[in-house]
């Protein structure tokens, strides 16, 4: 199971930064900026090989099944 940022999303926004950056914009007045999406991956064969059972309401928040 992983629940983490979105790495595509998150190299966007560093991107965005270093434009801005490379632009003549100071550091120092740049924002810092927090994650708004997160997304959850489980491992169903591994879930299968611990003994855990998913449940219906679980599997809601999932955003991707491997295996």
């Amino acid at each position: 199971m992983s629940y983490s940022t979105n790495l595509y999303g998150l190299y966007r926004r560093i991107a965005a930064h270093l434009d801005r950056i490379f632009n003549g914009a100071s550091v120092g007045d740049i924002p810092v900026e927090q994650p708004t999406r997160f997304y959850l991956v489980v491992n169903q064969k591994t879930a299968n090989a611990l003994g855990i059972t998913i449940t219906p309401a679980f599997r809601l928040l999932i955003d991707e099944v491997i295996g």
